[in-house]
Order: C-alpha cells, then sequence, then structure tokens
C-alpha cells in the first residue's frame, strides 16, 4: 500500500476562487473553482509547468495561464503569464525559456518584428527563462495546433494544419480569402467530416521546424520555419511525438480502406530530410499512442484489435526496437487496457496508467520480464511526467472525493506527496464509500455511492442512479462537468456504477454486455441499484436515474423498460441506433460494432410507447458525437405520445444551440444543473416545479 505524504512547506493555493459562499450551494462559486489541466516537466527536471485554468473576465469561458511549480513542494506556485486570453500548446525549451500559443493581441506594425502582422494571424508567443514580458516568436495565418521542443539542442517542431496541396504562401492566401468573403463552405472528397463538435476541412498536418538561435530575444521570421516534409495527405494525425535529440517524429498514419473502413499504423518523419518510414503495422491492427525512450531506440504504443459485433477489442501494450524493427506485445497476459506514458531514464521500465477497480493507477511494467507493478494507490493518475534523472514521476491525480492534485510519485515505493492543489479546503458535502452487488451470473458489479451529509437510517436520503458513458469507461475520477457532489448537497444520494462494459475490471466484463447494451449493462445497473436501495440510509421510494451519452443510451432503455425510477434525465443521448450510426462523427467505428440484429434488439425507440416515467432530455447542437437529432427524435416521441393536454406534458427538453456532447461554458453549465436539480427537486420532494431564472 503505498502513502500519501504532504510536504514540510505546502504551497500555497493559488489563483483564489471567492469564498464568500459553499460552491455546492452557489453555482457562481463553482463554476469559478480553478482547475489544474496540464503539466510539463523542464528539461533540466527544477521546475515543472502547470497549467490552471480560470473563469474568464466575462464568465462565458476558461482560460489557462501558465505556472511554475518547485518539484520539492518547498516554494510557492509562481504565475508565468496573465494573458487575458489564456494560453495553450506550451513547451520548454532546454534554456529554461517557455514557448507557447495565445490568442493575445500582436505588436502593430512597426514592431521588432520582421513579418507584419495580418488581421487573421497566430502568434507563437516566448517567455524568456531570464523574466521579462513574453513577446511574439512567430505567426502564422491559421495558427498553430502544437508546440513541441526538443529536449536537448534547440531545435523547435510545430504542428500546423495546412489546406491539401497548396504550400505556405498559397495557404495563407486562400485563408485570407475565406475570411474576407465569409465563405465556410467545406468540400469532402473522402471520409471524416466531422469530428465531436469540430466540422473538418480539407487542411492536411504539416510540421514546421527552426533552429533557434541563443539568446534572450528569440524571433522567427517566415524564413526561418522549414517544412519537415511535404503535403502527406489526410492520412496523418496531429499526435505525432518529438524524440528528445529532436531529430525525428512518430505519429498515427490512418490507411483509408473501401467501404468507409480505416486502419492506423506508426511512422517515423526524419525531421531533416522529410522521409517518412513505417515504425510498425499489420492487417487488422491499429497503433496509436506512441512513446519514444530518452535516446530515441525504442518506441512503446498500443496496439489494438478492433472490436466486431461479436467480439469486444483486445488491447496490448507493444514494444518496438526502433533499431532492428523488431517488436513484439508486452506484458500479453495482463488484463488491463494500459496506455504507456513514458520510460524510465534507463529504459528497464515502462509507466503506464490504466483503469482498475474503480481507480486509475501507474503502474511499472519490467521491460525484460514483462512484469507489471502496481505503483501507485487510489486515484486516476494522467499527464504522468518523469524527472530526467529518474528520481520521480509527476502527475496530476484524482478521485470523486479529491479535484485534480499535483503529485510527486516515487517510483521505487509509489508513495506520493502532493505539490499542489488549486482547492485545497474544499469541503465536499457527504462522504464517499465503495460498494459493490452480485449479478445472476456471478459477476461482480462494483461502483462508488456517495452519501450526503446526516443520511441515516432515522433521515434516509433518496437516491440518484447515475449512468456513465463511453460506454468502455468507468466512474474512477473527479469531473468538473459531470459533479455528483451539486446533487449530494442538496440531500441526495448518488449512486455511480460500473456494470458491463466497464474498464478496469478484465476483458471478459467488457465481453460479457458487447452488443448487448440493452442485457447486462441494464440489469447489472438495477442489481446494484437494487443493493443500494436496501440500506437504511437510502430512501427506497424516492430514486431517480440520469446519464449522458452512453448514460444516456441507458436513460432511455430504462425508460421504456421500467417505471421503477421517479424521473430520468437523458444527456446527449442514443435514441434510435439505426440513425445515430450513419449520422455520428465516426460512422466506421460503430459500423464495426453495431450489426442489424444489434440494433434492433438493443435500440430504445422500439420501446417509446412503453414510457410513462418523467424525462428531462437535454441536447446540444454542436454535438457531433450523439448528433442532434437523437435528442429531437426522442422528444418528438414523449411529445406524441402524451395523451393529455400539451400544458400536461411530463417531459422537458433543455436545448443548447451552440454547445456541444458536454456544455462545457460555465453560464450553461449553471443552467445545466440549474435545471437537474430543479427536475430532480419536483419529482423526488414533491416541490412545485420552478423555471430556472435565465430560461
Amino acid at each position: 500500500m503505498t502513502s500519501d505524504t504532504q510536504p514540510d512547506a505546502q504551497p500555497e493555493a493559488t489563483p483564489e476562487a471567492s469564498t464568500t459562499a459553499s460552491p455546492w450551494e452557489d453555482l457562481e462559486r463553482y463554476v469559478e473553482q480553478p482547475r489544474l489541466n496540464s503539466l510539463e516537466v523542464a528539461p533540466d527536471g527544477s521546475w515543472l509547468l502547470a497549467g490552471i485554468q480560470t473563469i474568464n473576465p466575462d464568465r462565458t469561458g476558461y482560460v489557462t495561464a501558465l505556472w511554475r511549480i518547485d518539484p520539492h513542494g518547498e516554494r510557492a506556485p509562481h504565475r508565468l503569464t496573465r494573458g487575458v486570453e489564456g494560453e495553450s500548446a506550451a513547451a520548454i525549451l532546454p534554456d529554461g525559456s517557455v514557448v507557447f500559443t495565445s490568442d493575445r493581441q500582436l505588436p502593430k506594425p512597426g514592431s521588432q518584428d520582421a513579418d507584419q502582422p495580418g488581421e487573421r494571424d497566430k502568434a507563437l508567443w516566448c517567455l524568456p527563462a531570464l523574466g521579462g514580458e513574453a513577446h511574439v516568436l512567430a505567426r502564422r495565418e491559421g495558427g498553430w495546433r502544437r508546440v513541441q521542443a526538443a529536449r536537448r539542442g534547440r531545435r523547435l517542431v510545430c504542428t500546423v494544419g495546412m489546406r491539401a496541396g497548396l504550400e505556405a504562401d498559397a495557404d495563407r492566401e486562400l485563408r485570407v480569402s475565406r475570411g474576407r468573403t465569409e465563405v465556410h463552405a467545406i468540400l469532402h472528397e473522402g471520409g471524416g467530416v466531422r469530428y465531436w463538435d469540430q466540422d473538418l476541412t480539407s487542411d492536411t498536418v504539416r510540421f514546421l521546424t527552426a533552429e533557434l538561435p541563443t539568446g534572450s530575444d528569440l524571433v522567427l521570421g517566415s524564413k526561418d520555419l522549414r517544412a519537415v516534409a511535404g503535403d502527406l495527405g489526410r492520412q496523418l494525425a496531429d499526435d505525432a511525438v518529438l524524440s528528445a535529440d529532436g531529430s525525428f517524429l512518430v505519429g498515427s498514419w490512418t490507411d483509408r480502406l473501401p467501404r468507409g473502413q480505416r486502419r492506423t499504423k506508426l511512422v517515423r518523419i526524419d525531421v531533416d530530410s522529410g522521409e517518412l518510414t513505417d515504425v510498425v503495422a499489420a492487417e487488422g491492427d491499429d497503433f496509436h499512442q506512441p512513446v519514444i525512450s530518452d535516446d530515441g531506440s525504442l518506441l512503446a504504443c498500443v496496439r489494438s484489435v478492433p472490436g466486431s459485433p461479436q467480439e469486444a477489442p483486445h488491447v496490448h501494450l507493444h514494444l518496438v526496437d526502433l533499431t532492428t524493427g523488431e517488436h513484439h506485445d508486452l506484458a500479453a497476459d495482463w488484463p488491463r487496457w494500459g496506455s504507456p506514458v513514458a520510460f524510465s531514464p534507463d529504459k528497464a521500465t515502462l509507466y503506464v496508467t490504466a483503469d482498475e477497480d474503480g481507480a486509475g493507477p501507474v503502474f511499472a511494467v519490467d521491460l525484460a520480464t514483462g512484469q507489471v507493478r502496481r505503483l501507485t494507490g487510489p486515484g486516476a493518475h494522467s499527464a504522468v511526467r518523469v524527472a530526467p534523472d529518474g528520481s520521480a514521476l509527476y502527475a496530476l491525480r484524482a478521485a470523486w472525493n479529491e479535484p485534480p492534485t499535483l503529485v510527486r510519485i516515487d517510483p521505487r515505493s509509489g508513495d506520493s506527496t502532493v505539490l499542489h492543489s488549486t482547492v485545497p479546503d474544499l469541503r465536499l458535502p457527504g462522504r464517499l464509500e465503495r460498494v459493490e452487488t452480485t449479478a445472476d451470473d456471478g459477476a461482480r458489479i462494483p461502483g462508488w455511492l456517495i452519501l450526503p451529509d446526516g443520511a441515516c437510517a432515522e433521515q434516509p436520503a433518496p437516491l440518484v442512479l447515475w449512468v456513465h458513458g463511453g460506454p468502455l469507461n468507468s466512474w474512477n475520477a473527479w469531473s468538473w462537468r459531470w459533479c455528483p457532489w451539486l446533487l449530494v448537497s442538496r440531500g441526495r444520494a448518488v449512486l455511480l456504477p460500473d456494470p458491463a462494459l466497464s474498464t478496469g475490471y478484465g476483458r471478459d466484463f467488457i465481453q460479457r454486455g458487447w452488443g448487448r447494451w440493452g442485457a447486462e449493462p441494464y440489469t447489472d445497473s438495477l442489481a446494484i441499484t437494487d443493493a443500494v436501495e436496501a440500506r437504511e440510509d437510502i430512501d427506497q421510494s424516492r430514486t431517480a436515474m440520469m446519464g449522458g451519452s452512453f448514460g444516456g443510451y441507458m436513460a432511455n432503455w430504462m425508460a421504456g423498460h421500467t417505471d421503477r425510477f421517479r424521473c430520468i434525465v437523458s444527456h446527449a443521448s442514443l435514441w434510435n441506433l439505426e440513425t445515430f450510426g450513419t449520422t455520428t462523427d465516426a460512422p466506421w467505428f460503430w459500423d464495426r460494432e453495431m450489426s442489424p440484429e444489434m440494433m434492433r434488439a438493443n435500440s430504445p425507440h422500439h420501446a417509446a410507447d412503453q414510457i410513462t416515467t418523467p424525462m428531462l432530455v437535454i441536447h446540444g447542437d454542436k454535438d457531433y458525437r450523439v448528433p442532434i437529432g437523437e435528442g429531437l427524435a426522442l422528444w418528438w416521441a414523449l411529445v406524441s405520445n402524451h395523451d393529455g393536454p400539451e400544458a400536461e406534458l411530463p417531459h422537458k427538453f433543455l436545448y443548447f444551440p451552440d454547445e456541444n456532447h458536454w456544455v462545457l461554458t460555465p453560464q450553461h453549465a449553471m443552467v445545466w444543473y440549474q435545471t437537474v436539480r430543479a427536475f430532480l427537486a419536483h419529482h423526488l420532494d414533491g416541490t412545485p416545479w420552478q423555471r430556472p431564472g435565465r430560461l
């Protein structure tokens, strides 16, 4: 078991949110809580660069500032950037300078910069290591997708988008012309039209590189940025990672196959010559998530065998020797779906994250034996980084009782030391418990139960069953967007189950529900609800259900197959599987998984006339993963099946014209929770329906 220690001098909690009211009672205070969202380690290991997100002055979005964090926790964090527009895509140069992108106002013509700014130029900024104001390093029409700096040397590699078939000057002219004439039309000539909430264009991924001169006032003109390779087409993704010496990149390349299908391999791009070669590819397999060893000789990745309507995917860690080309699966018998994050400097260990039994630990995989050792204890870990000398790992750790917190991990013992939390004094309005039950087939069904303060046999709490999305997912990490504590603070108990199809319990647990969405995932959720309702501190007569994405699918399925719930909240939900599969942003993925028979057997819309439970339907029009047509069809089914006057319709439809799958802006997140809490209060507590003020 690992321990969790605090440094002797705990850094001050900064930035600060308003403390005039509890964030669980005041949504204005809740949405302004600062949030850790990124982490990098300086090349010399002497400091950490963290991104901390705060609400913008208009309270209509979030912006990220860059902070310097002491890796030993002895000095308080220091804020590096203060741009009103926020910063992103940051990289640390070997001398300690920080390169980042921002929508800050560009210098006026006549400044020291060699290239004059255009109306739509986006800048790359540099904050000198010794301090002073950030200055423009480079600018280009179309902006910058990603910035990477070699950990050794002065090489910078920027990922950008350019229109297919065009070079830099022609690409700039086209973008300026389209912007000036307000042309937004897109001509597609292949699969891939949308992604989550983005309309895909015919842009292709390109790489621009530069050898940065020494000095504190770095400036690059357009001639200093050299194209790494020519137009590689739309097959290359923008996830390529740069080797430590800056000599090559490795990224995902998608082969587009007949009938809209695709396979992904990994390719190597030589930064000097632009030569492109295959790193690892195999018919029927996908390779992704590359990680390169510090000396550039080894590569770790994920090899996945796509699923079929009958079989869940097989996912393996894969190791490639970049000097010989030999490759093989690593820890082939390990029953977890691991994601590689970093090699140890001596190449003896590969660090991996994976879901496991309601947590997301860091694991250490011995490269010689394939033996897997769980390194960390509770919590889900992300943004894992390794100190250059291998003496420590750094990560953002989160759990349902801990917002993302920056920790240092001892790679030998797994002991974790808290370095920084943006909300160290956030008092939770209840307690967290691990619960489980057993399904009829003997499978263990686990979950988390969050109980409000004061819940007991004399004062049992009403229950909200909240099913997760995915469906290949697990309730194991804090979420600012899907936060059960905002319901717990109103006296609700919240059950977060991991039914069949959940990750962290082995592939057999996933296979139980594969192609059977309306079977085991449904019966598992009800079984653990039964077990929790039997507790003395739960009021079994007042239970509601809610879910988003796949959880929204389950909400719709439950609405048509049981009347046990007082009300149901269905967010971004799948309603008609036969129409969803061809209108989502990834139809080729669902074409692999959902056969016509599976869709007919598991589509909620077939039971529309059986729905009697009041439903709150929520959907955003910019949701391309579960398109708005699903929400509209569900809403019409509820309206058209209602026999009484429309004024007596028990259902509600909360529609966001400009939000995506999650509803992310702070003002709309508040409306979301105001509406959900009012709907639950009406049906669980019997209070009169009260329309939220901003609606």
